[in-house]
């Protein structure tokens, strides 16, 4: 009930992408000696271990072992440990039976209350589940499981629309690191651990191999931009482990239940896994944005400017994307083609732009009639220099939260394009709770090269409350007064990164 099989399938991960960087075998094979060894121990043969990792991770790298071997049994093995998690006599009971120790007390916490199959809602600690979904989804994908899709589509409803904060944040009690309940969300005490929301783009990144949906991909680009690289300070030296939605430093220094709040990035941490796991999935970007289907059609998922080779009915090509996200919604596509190619190109209409616009070659395409699941598919010949241009106008979005979620009724947050916003104190003065976001007011929009290293800021009209109690905790028939002031919101990702003092994503609303 432990990380042995944990640290190894990232020992197995690593192996893989070793190989597929630079074609040397010599760490896959002592990978593939150790996964040979483990298939050996884990079974249901008398002499065998009817066991599962505790904290899951190798049923994803078991297949990226496969991917790169093409060795059935690693398929096997990941699919093995799926389908025994959750059944009974349980596993972890007999294990520590014979440790002497008291026997696992709350199985949600290791998603192993109910078989995989019939699980409904996402439970205990959050990493651990969202490794084991995308582990289902590779292997629904690869062994064409309709069941086990079945279960991917009730997990991944369960958690984006009733347990996910709007930063893509995951996992919102400290207890245990876990899952809660449906609408559970607390602001000041989220836990949404770094690692959470990198789990979360590697199990929407495997729901686009099994459905070519859109709402994969935005929920993909809302945790990137949000709720990952929030845990990184802007000169990529401090890491915050925990990605809290409002933070009063006080409370965090003061108050147990708040201990795990941090006003400031840590260099480290004991338990180091959020550092290196944002290396590894900045350092494998390229592999989110474009996916290659039916062999015909080319998806592109995420818009961040680079080059990719692509081969289409034998051809070998260039696309190259020029992007001004996320703070200007245009983007060009570019083909470098040796000759003419017909296929299809599918490209994500953000769920946040309502008004998007497509050309080829300054010829403007009604992609109303063409769009698919999120996707406006283009399938035409192509030839070289070919560019396609995208506009997807960004204004800012007022949002507001399912009633249901107690702690933001009344309030509001904002959002422009896929960047989730917030107030600081350095800009907008202490006790950021008095401060009151007017809903019809005009906001504005303007870049700022000199702070936090060149963001968009949004300046939007408010008020603020009049501190006129003196020493008094309470009255009777109180009229509150306001003063009309300027809310000045930056980037949820990049709060943190001056003095330290207050934050706060959601704000009252009138």
């Amino acid at each position: 009930d432990w990380h042995e099989l944990y640290c190894a399938g990232h020992f197995f991960e690593a192996a893989a992408s070793y190989y597929q960087a630079t074609g040397k075998r010599k760490i896959l094979e002592l990978a593939c000696r150790f996964a040979d060894y483990i298939q050996q121990v884990f079974g249901d043969n008398p002499d065998q271990i009817p066991g599962y990792p505790g904290h899951e991770e190798i049923e994803l790298a078991l297949v990226k072992l496969y991917q790169v071997t093409n060795d059935q049994r690693y398929l096997d093995l990941s699919k093995y440990f799926i389908q025994r998690r959750g059944q009974k006599p349980h596993y972890f009971d007999i294990e520590s039976d014979k440790r002497g120790e008291k026997p696992v007390q709350d199985y949600r916490y290791h998603q192993a209350h109910l078989p995989v199959r019939e699980q409904t809602t996402a439970e205990g600690h959050a990493v651990r589940a969202v490794y084991l979904y995308a582990g289902l989804a590779d292997i629904a994908y690869y062994t064409n499981d309709k069941d086990l899709l079945d279960t991917c589509l009730r997990l991944w409803k369960n958690v984006v629309n009733r347990r996910m904060y709007i930063t893509g944040g995951i996992g919102s009690s400290a207890h245990l690191e876990c899952f809660t309940f449906d609408y559970d969300l607390p602001n000041n005490t989220a836990y949404t651990e770094t690692c959470a929301s990198i789990g979360l783009i590697f199990w929407a990144h495997r729901m686009l191999k099994l459905q070519q949906n859109s709402e994969y991909a935005d929920i993909l680009e809302l945790a990137l931009y949000n709720g990952v690289i929030s845990g990184m300070s802007l000169d990529g030296k401090r890491f915050f482990y925990v990605n809290p939605l409002e933070v009063w430093p006080e409370a965090a220094e003061k108050r147990y239940d708040h201990k795990h709040v941090r006003v400031t990035r840590q260099s480290w941490f004991g338990c180091a896994c959020c550092p290196p796991n944002l290396a590894r999935l900045l350092a494998s970007l390229g592999g989110y944005i474009y996916a290659l289907v039916n062999e015909s059609e080319l998806y592109t998922h995420l818009y961040i400017g680079g080059s990719a080779s692509v081969e289409i009915a034998g051809k070998q090509f260039i696309i190259k994307q020029d992007s001004k996200l996320p703070w200007e919604g245009k983007v060009c596509l570019n083909l470098e083609l040796p000759s003419e190619i017909e296929f299809t190109l599918a490209l994500r209409i953000p769920v946040w732009c309502s008004c998007p616009t497509v050309k080829i070659n300054g010829t403007a395409v009604d992609i109303h009639e063409i769009t698919d699941n999120g996707y406006a598919k283009i399938r035409r010949t192509w030839n070289n220099n070919d560019r396609i241009e995208l506009d997807f106008p960004m204004e800012v979005k007022r949002i507001r939260a399912n009633p249901k979620v107690r702690y933001n009724r009344g309030k509001t947050a904002l959002k422009r394009g896929p960047i989730v916003y917030c107030l600081e104190q350095a800009d907008n003065g202490d006790n950021l709770h008095s401060l009151i976001l007017s809903q019809n007011d005009e906001v504005k929009v303007a870049y700022n090269k000199q702070l936090l290293n060149g963001v968009s800021v949004i300046i939007a009209d408010g008020m603020r409350e009049i501190d006129n109690w003196e020493d008094v905790l309470y009255k009777a028939n109180f009229r509150e007064e306001t003063i009309r002031t300027k809310l000045l919101f930056i980037p949820y990702f990049a709060w943190a990164n001056r003095e330290s003092g207050e934050m706060l994503v959601w704000v009252r609303s009138c």
